[in-house]
């Protein structure tokens, strides 16, 4: 039987999040090899991938606030779509250049949002590009809102939305961090990995969590973890693990072993 994983590359590990629009394209190529030789080394994977929009999306997005909608100049909707395309542009040219049959789906040309949530995504694509043995590509994006006219959904948003139609097995989540911590530990002096999150200790977790470092107008590790937690709790059988996409090969080897005890694990 085949396997659905949704797999994000977070901003923060294919860009460097302080700089304009400045890729991490050595990461960018190694990530594209490690999911080539997963996907070969295990065929019954189906895999979708999202990624962030980092230093593209967020600086443009930031500058004209378009998360909060109601603008009066609406180049920035359109300059914010267009930085994302262009970093989905580089992961994808560096998918397919390693084999991976990446198709990218742009959000915003069918995502509709009420009061900056996500209620409305064609999934018939995304559904027929995995039947046909295909990656689908989604990212962060601008997207309509039939409140504040405009704003930015995550790819966890995306990822949420996809998967109470699609029910994956897992997702992974990479990062710059190897998981979450107690703090910020790019911030903070004495932080511990938390190798683990449930019903039991979410709560707790919840209350030491900081927000990320560097711009990001979609939220911290706060709000990725929030989002992911609420899935699992709908999805008890879902499973999402946090990993860094610093280490070679650690990509590669938890997409071929669900088991693998790295980063952080999410289960209800």
């Amino acid at each position: 039987m085949s396997e659905l994983v949704f797999l994000k590359l977070g901003g923060s590990i294919i860009t460097d999040k302080r700089r304009y629009e400045t890729p991490r394209s050595t990461i960018i190529a190694r990530m594209a090899k490690e999911l080539s030789a997963a996907l070969q080394a295990r065929p019954d994977i189906k895999l979708l991938v999202g990624h962030g929009s980092g230093s593209f999306g967020h600086f443009v997005a930031d500058k004209y606030r378009v998360h909060e909608g109601n603008l009066e100049d609406w180049r920035g909707y359109a300059e914010t779509g267009a930085a994302a395309q262009r970093l989905n542009r580089l992961v994808t040219d560096a998918l397919l250049a390693e084999g991976v049959c990446a198709v990218s789906i742009q959000p915003s040309a069918s995502a509709l949002c009420h009061d900056a949530q996500l209620v409305e995504m064609a999934i018939d694509p995304i559904a027929k590009v995995l039947q046909h043995g295909g990656v689908p590509l989604v990212y962060g994006d601008v997207a309509l809102d039939d409140v504040q006219g405009c704003t930015i959904i995550s790819t966890e948003q995306i990822f949420t939305y996809l998967a109470r139609y699609l029910r994956p097995e897992r997702i992974i989540m990479v990062g710059e961090v190897p998981g979450v911590y107690s703090g910020d530990p790019q911030r903070d002096s004495i932080v511990r990995l938390i190798p683990e999150i449930s019903s039991r200790n979410y709560e707790q977790v919840e209350q030491m969590l900081s927000t990320s470092f560097g711009v990001d107008v979609t939220g911290g590790m706060l709000t990725k973890v929030k989002a992911m937690f609420e899935l699992i709790r709908e999805q008890p059988n879902l499973t999402v693990r946090i990993i860094t996409g610093r280490r070679n090969r650690l990509v590669e080897q938890v997409l071929l072993d669900p088991d693998l005890r790295e980063g952080t694990l999410l289960h209800y």
